[in-house]
Parts: C-alpha cells; sequence; structure tokens
C-alpha cells in the first residue's frame, strides 16, 4: 500500500481516515497472492504522522467492517467469504437496478450522456493496459448510475458495499473474457436508459449485475478454500 503525506491540522484524524479508505479501496484484496497486513510504521512514516492518530483512524476503519485487529498479529484488510460477496453483489443488483429505474426518469440527456462517454473508449480488442483501464472505467460507470438517479439515499447505502464491490470487479474483470461481456451490457444498458425505459433499464443492469454473481458463484470456489487454509495457519500460529 503507497499513501501520500499529508498536512497535520485540527481535522488530521479525518483526513488520516479518507486516505487509509482511500488507499485500501485501490487495493486488490481478493487477488489470491494480496498482502492483507498493514504496517503501523509504515503507514505512519508515508502518512508522516505519529501512530495515535493512525491507530483513532484503524479503530474507526475496524468499526466500518473494512480491517481487522489482531492482537499481537497486526491489523489486516477484511475479506468477505464467498458467501458474503455473493450476498453483496445481490444487495448492490438491487439498489443499482432501482437507481436505473430513476435515472431514466430523473437523469439530464447529459447526465446519460456521460455514461456513453466512458463507454465509447472501448472496442472489440483488448490489451493488458485497456483492460487494467477499464477496470477503473467500469467502476465509475456504475457508480455515475447511482448519482445520476438523483436519489442519494441509494448512493449513500452503495457505498457501504463499494469497497469489496470494487475488488470483486477488478478480480473477475481479467478472469475468462468478462471484459468483453462487459462492454456489450454497458451499451445495452445506456440503450435503455437513452429511451427513457425504467423497466428496461432496470432489468438491464440488475441482470448485468447477476452476470457477476454467477461468474463468481462458478469460478471462486477457491477463494472460500484459501481463506479456511488462511484462518487454520493463522490459529496455529497463535497456539
Amino acid at each position: 500500500m503507497k499513501l501520500r503525506p499529508i498536512a497535520t491540522n485540527f481535522t488530521l484524524k479525518d483526513h488520516v481516515y479518507e486516505r487509509l479508505r482511500e488507499a485500501i479501496t485501490e487495493m486488490d484484496i481478493y487477488a489470491p497472492d494480496a498482502d492483507l497486513r498493514l504496517d503501523e510504521r509504515s503507514l505512519a512514516e508515508q502518512l508522516g504522522i505519529s501512530r495515535t492518530p493512525l491507530r483513532d483512524a484503524i479503530a474507526r476503519l475496524e468499526s466500518d467492517g473494512l480491517v481487522t485487529v489482531v492482537p499481537r498479529k497486526g491489523v489486516y484488510v477484511q475479506r468477505k467469504s464467498l458467501d458474503e460477496i455473493l450476498e453483496t453483489i445481490v444487495a448492490w443488483a438491487a439498489l443499482e437496478s432501482m437507481a436505473a429505474f430513476l435515472a431514466a426518469q430523473r437523469a439530464s440527456d447529459a447526465e446519460i450522456g456521460s455514461l456513453r462517454k466512458i463507454a465509447a473508449k472501448y472496442t472489440d480488442s483488448y490489451s493488458e493496459t485497456e483492460i487494467s483501464e477499464y477496470s477503473d472505467d467500469n467502476i465509475r460507470f456504475h457508480q455515475r448510475i447511482l448519482e445520476i438517479s438523483k436519489c442519494s439515499l441509494l448512493k449513500t447505502m452503495a457505498d457501504g458495499l463499494f469497497l469489496h464491490m470494487q475488488a470483486v470487479r477488478i478480480r473477475a474483470m481479467g478472469e475468462g473474457n468478462r471484459m468483453q461481456k462487459s462492454v456489450v451490457d454497458h451499451a445495452g444498458i445506456i440503450e435503455a436508459l437513452e429511451s427513457r425505459d425504467p423497466e428496461l433499464s432496470s432489468v438491464r443492469v440488475r441482470e448485468h449485475t447477476m452476470r457477476l454473481h454467477e461468474h463468481v458463484r462458478r469460478t471462486w470456489a477457491m477463494l472460500e478454500f484459501e481463506q479456511r487454509e488462511n484462518a487454520k495457519a493463522a490459529k496455529s500460529a497463535q497456539s
């Protein structure tokens, strides 16, 4: 994890929290070889602060369910189990499909056009660089649907799922031909929104997200196995 130093002022605790949360969000936490341990000394040095405000921020992140503090072991970014990931995807599908329904009714032509601008960069042939860049734009696309729904509570609720949804999408994007399928799905979603069809917009967003659900359900069984093995190793190390 890499962090930029921040200026010390009276809102230091909030700054540290936001900077750590931002950095965690950018991690590929579901990669099989992901390093989930956060070293307090290294973090404090990168931020240019003492450990006191850092620990306050870590406590807040723990209450958010983003990290776990293991006594005498350290701080670890929290990964969800496979069942929890699948439930998170279902919840996101529900929220975003409702957002799409509202966006078809409420968003301006320019706001819907902003989705087409995000999608317009990608064609039928993809390099590794494009896949990496597309992962970021894919997240922007889905967040934008929530924004143009003009329902702030939907956006707030979805933000609570954002860290894990982003991490799942980052990992899944490089598996199989998911980028190509995603590009096609996004085009269909935009067409439904541009036609001002709330029902079709909602259905296409929900089906798109549930295809991710099916992909994860079929291919990520190994993740559950890895987490069980890691838990066993951690327990053995403590005994």
